[in-house]
C-alpha cells in the first residue's frame, strides 16, 4: 500500500515522503534538517529510515536541503544537482527503489531539466507533479486512472492578476513554463482521474494568490461542469503543516 507524508509544499520549502511497509522515498528536500525530521517524526520515522531521494528540479524550494543527503542516496535528472553517474535518471524510463517502480515524467517549468514521477506499489499508482505550466501529452498518456493523485493547483487568476505583482512575474508565473492555475489543474484532472481514483491532493499552493476553500471549490466546479460523478477526496497539501494521503 502507498503511503504519504508530505511535510512541505510551497514556495518557501517542499519535500514529501511516499513510502511503504519496507521502503521510504523522499522527493525533493527544499526545506531545513530540522523541519524535515520533525516532520518524519510525525510519523515515527527519522533521516535515517529515508532509503532514497528523488529531486523534480533544481530550485531552491526543491534541493535547498540537499546538502543534509547522502551522495549514494540522490537520484535526479541530469543536471539537477551533482550526482553520481549511476544515480542520474531519464525521463519515461521505468525504475526500481526497493518495493516502488518510478517513472520520471518531463514536466513544463523554468528549470534545468524538471519532471514529476509515477510511483507504482503493486497494484497501485499515485502521479506526483508540480511545478509546471502544463502537462505535456506523452506524460499525460501515463498519467491516467491512477489511484491518487499529488498535482500542482498553485494559483487563482483572478487573484494572481490583482497581486499586485510585477506584470512579468505574473506572466512567468501564469506561463507555460511556470505554475498550474486552479482551473489548469482541474481540467487536466477531469481527463485523467478513473474508476481506481480515490484521492488528488493539490499542492503547491501560492500562499498570497490561492486559499485551500477556493482551490477546492474550483475542482469541485469543474468536476461537476464536466460530469464526474464519482466520489473522490480532493485535500490540499500546506506550506507549514505536514498532510497525510489518508
Amino acid at each position: 500500500m502507498i503511503k504519504l507524508h508530505d511535510i512541505a509544499s510551497g514556495s518557501k520549502g517542499n519535500a514529501c515522503l511516499i513510502y511503504n511497509d519496507k521502503t521510504n522515498i523522499l522527493i525533493d528536500m527544499g526545506i531545513t534538517k530540522v523541519r524535515l525530521c520533525e516532520g518524519l517524526l510525525e510519523i515515527n520515522k527519522d533521516i535515517n529510515d529515508i532509503d532514497f531521494v528523488l529531486f523534480t528540479h533544481d530550485h531552491v524550494d526543491h534541493i535547498g536541503g540537499e546538502k543534509f543527503i547522502p551522495l549514494e542516496k540522490k537520484y535526479a535528472l541530469k543536471n539537477t544537482i551533482n550526482l553520481q553517474n549511476s544515480n542520474i535518471l531519464e525521463n519515461y524510463k521505468e525504475y526500481t527503489f526497493g518495493d516502488f517502480k518510478v517513472t520520471p515524467l518531463k514536466t513544463s517549468h523554468d528549470a534545468i531539466n524538471p519532471c514529476g514521477f509515477i510511483i507504482e506499489d503493486k497494484d497501485e499508482k499515485l502521479v506526483y507533479m508540480t511545478d509546471t505550466g502544463k502537462i505535456l501529452k506523452k506524460s499525460l498518456a501515463l498519467m491516467s486512472n491512477a489511484d491518487y493523485y499529488f498535482i500542482e493547483s498553485n494559483h487563482d487568476l483572478d487573484m494572481l492578476n490583482n497581486s499586485g505583482r510585477p506584470r512579468v512575474l505574473i506572466n512567468r508565473i501564469a506561463g507555460d513554463h511556470g505554475h498550474l492555475s486552479n482551473e489548469d489543474s482541474a481540467y487536466y484532472m477531469t481527463g485523467l482521474v478513473g474508476e481506481k481514483t480515490k484521492k488528488i491532493i493539490l499542492a503547491h499552493l501560492s500562499e498570497d494568490c490561492n486559499t485551500e476553500e477556493i482551490a477546492i471549490e474550483t475542482y469541485k466546479k469543474i468536476f461537476d461542469l464536466k460530469g464526474i460523478k464519482q466520489k473522490i477526496e480532493i485535500k490540499c497539501a500546506r506550506q507549514w503543516e505536514s498532510v497525510d494521503l489518508w
